[in-house]
């Protein structure tokens, strides 16, 4: 199968560009740089250069492959992602370039089309395991993301198989987050903020990468990408700590979460996240089935 991938020098792409190759796929990926391009064929794949909010552009570079994979993200560090305007990319992203996308795949004869998305709008479950069906909220900084999904639904609707992959929180080797993570859980400071019972859900970004690959055999429709064992905040800062052989954290002050901005409260939730569904439809499986020992320092 001919897959076109964009986002494949970030940190889902660079595995899943691999697993697709691995998987006997010809690979057409986007590099904005020759850096980047560099990147793409040592991996195995085809480099090309491509606006992804140029419809035209997109169209002829989609045209003759059999599926697409939309995964690319502009996430904004730590630092700035209390501020809406940092989310400008990572919006249109997922708003234009996943239905400009969607029409070349369509107007290419494209079988299958794959949309990166995630977990975080699911609606606060607490201890309850959340599974596709549950209820989500789809607003500010998470409203790209539901429009993304739309994208994907209206490919199937068209006759294709349109996949939505809602990613738990990612970690793993050369992930900016971690490395912001673990300067404050040097400082005994947890970086998972809310209820220290409240679940977070996470998954390593190669088992990630190896959920494109697999995407491209499940039926349409969405499907939940997270380890087997979230971890509530008190436990993930514990686990954390331990693999960087420092002293537990402290959570952050009740005071403090409560003025901190909506965009960080929209991550305070309890989502402990269900990955039944993807293995029940695939042989995929995650090689780290918990960030316990598997976190990097």
């Amino acid at each position: 199968m001919k897959v076109f991938v964009t986002g494949a020098t970030g940190v889902v792409g660079t595995r899943a560009v691999p697993a697709l190759v691995a998987a006997g796929h010809e690979v057409t990926a986007v590099a904005r740089t020759s850096a980047k391009a560099e990147l793409v064929r040592s991996m195995g794949a085809t480099a090309a250069t491509v606006d992804l909010f140029d419809r035209e552009a997109v169209k002829a570079a989609v045209d003759g492959h059999d599926a697409v994979a939309h995964l690319a993200t502009n996430i904004p560090p730590m630092t700035k992602a209390a501020r809406a305007s940092a989310w400008a990319v990572n919006e249109r992203l997922r708003k234009e370039a996943s239905n400009l996308l969607v029409d070349a795949a369509l107007a290419s004869g494209a079988t299958q089309y794959v949309q990166e998305s995630i977990c975080f709008p699911y609606v606060d479950h607490g201890d309850a395991w959340i599974d596709e069906s549950s209820p989500l909220e789809h607003t500010a900084v998470f409203e790209g993301a539901g429009v993304a999904e739309a994208a994907a639904a209206r490919f199937t609707e068209a006759g294709g198989g349109g996949v939505v992959l809602r990613f738990a929180q990612f970690h793993g080797p050369g992930n900016a987050h971690v490395e912001a993570f673990n300067r404050l859980l040097r400082r005994r400071v947890n970086p998972f903020i809310g209820p220290p019972d409240a679940y977070w859900s996470w998954i390593h970004a190669d088992d990630a990468g190896s959920a494109v690959a697999s995407a491209l055999t499940v039926p349409a429709g969405t499907y939940n990408v997270a380890d087997d064992e979230p971890l509530t905040r008190a436990e993930a800062g514990r686990s954390a700590a331990a693999v960087l052989g420092v002293r537990p954290p402290r959570s952050a002050p009740t005071p403090l979460q409560a003025v901190m901005p909506r965009s960080a409260k929209q991550l305070m939730k309890s989502l402990r996240i269900s990955n039944a569904k993807l293995k029940a439809a695939s042989d995929w499986r995650p090689l780290h089935p918990s960030i316990r020992g598997s976190w990097s320092a």
